[in-house]
């Protein structure tokens, strides 16, 4: 008979065999090997398109003429005509000195010469006299010589006058102080009624142009030759002004044209210096800001264009995922220019199917599915990519 221990070790026996076969017959089935499995992928096809070139860089806005209007006499500040902020032509009168004191000297100075008109034209009466009495000895050669004398010292008597008249006529002019150039009135530093000297440093206030407007930026001398070129062409190349980042996504402040290339390059940045004038009436430009510039320097034609996360860099270069049925091959490619919107590669062939998004679970040969919805991205997003 079996004893009370063998029959606990049976019984134990007997409920693992039930547990176990319940546990095989109630098991999920075996799950598939998820290499087998399709990556889901987004696709676009290469297409062809002329691209234009464009570089961009950081410049500073700078008026073509800006003048600190000063005093070229001391006097006065009899009157100020014009208010700050307003805009001027050249030419305008805006500010007066007190003259009455050069209105006296200049009055002392023609009557002098009146003086010394009458008196010339007595000794030149004199000397004509005394001309026809020398033919027949009727005057002595002395009187002669001394009245021909007194002639020559009253005529440079005269323009001694003559010149006193020009220098106060001169300093009179400069008692009206007129803007040298058209532009917009600065902050004003002095009031009406301050007596101002020549020697004064500070000025009235300043006269800045406002429209037409330049634009200095720096490029890499490596661009010398293709800006050369672009200056030289019958239209020189636009160049276009944004606040914020270039192209679409900045804020457009103007479009110019290239004006200058500096006479040398620098020697510690490696950078040439380039100006770009610039039509400014709605004075959307101003001096002093920092804007990105944009100039297109040439044209791709008939590029073939993907955009830019299409491209994987792999150790040594470039390359993207095509694809051939449901799988997908690697394509070395070069990128032969990129923006912050599209890149332009060669390597590949017009209409060529390309993966978008998912190529992070890709390999050669992989097997893909086609997700019908398109990828959405936002080149705005994208950091600006220098050519």
């Amino acid at each position: 008979m079996p004893t009370k221990t063998n029959k606990i070790v049976l019984g134990t026996l007997v409920v693992a065999l039930i547990g176990g076969t319940l546990w095989w017959a109630t098991r999920p089935p075996p799950l598939k090997s998820s290499a087998a499995a399709p990556v889901p992928v987004r696709v676009i096809h290469v297409v062809q398109q002329d691209v234009p070139r464009y570089v961009s860089g950081i410049g500073s806005v700078l008026s073509l003429h800006s003048v600190v209007i000063r005093p070229q006499i001391d006097g006065i500040l009899t009157r100020l005509l014009v208010t700050e902020g307003q805009t001027v032509k050249a030419g305008d009168l805006l500010a007066t000195l007190d003259d009455r004191s050069i209105k006296a000297s200049l009055d002392q100075a023609k009557a002098q010469l009146g003086q010394n008109q009458a008196q010339l034209q007595v000794a030149r009466i004199d000397l004509k006299r005394y001309l026809l009495l020398s033919v027949d000895n009727g005057v002595s050669k002395q009187t002669l010589d001394q009245q021909q004398a007194l002639v020559d010292e009253l005529n440079a008597t005269a323009k001694g006058y003559q010149a006193a008249i020009a220098a106060a006529e001169v300093q009179l002019s400069f008692t009206q102080i007129h803007s040298p150039v058209s532009g917009r009135v600065g902050i004003r530093t002095v009031d009406q009624g301050n007596f101002l000297r020549v020697s004064d440093t500070q000025g009235l206030f300043s006269v800045t142009q406002i429209d037409p407007i330049a634009v200095e930026f720096s490029l890499p001398q490596q661009l010398l030759p293709t800006l050369h070129a672009l200056l030289d062409a019958p239209q020189p190349a636009l160049v276009k002004a944004f606040l914020g980042n270039a192209g679409p996504a900045g804020t457009p402040l103007g479009q110019g044209r290239l004006s200058l290339i500096d006479n040398q390059v620098s020697a510690t940045t490696g950078t040439i210096k380039v100006k770009a004038q610039f039509d400014n009436p709605t004075h959307t430009l101003w001096p002093g800001q920092l804007v990105n510039i944009e100039i297109q320097t040439g044209l791709e034609q008939q590029a073939l264009v993907v955009p830019p996360q299409v491209v994987q860099r792999g150790l040594d270069n470039y390359f993207v995922y095509r694809t051939v049925g449901d799988s997908v091959e690697t394509v070395p490619v070069q990128i032969v220019y990129q923006n912050t919107a599209l890149n332009v590669i060669s390597g590949v062939n017009v209409g060529d199917t390309l993966v978008s998004d998912g190529q992070s679970r890709l390999k050669p040969g992989s097997h893909i599915t086609v997700l019908s919805e398109p990828a959405l991205t936002d080149a705005r997003s994208n950091p600006p990519v220098q050519p």
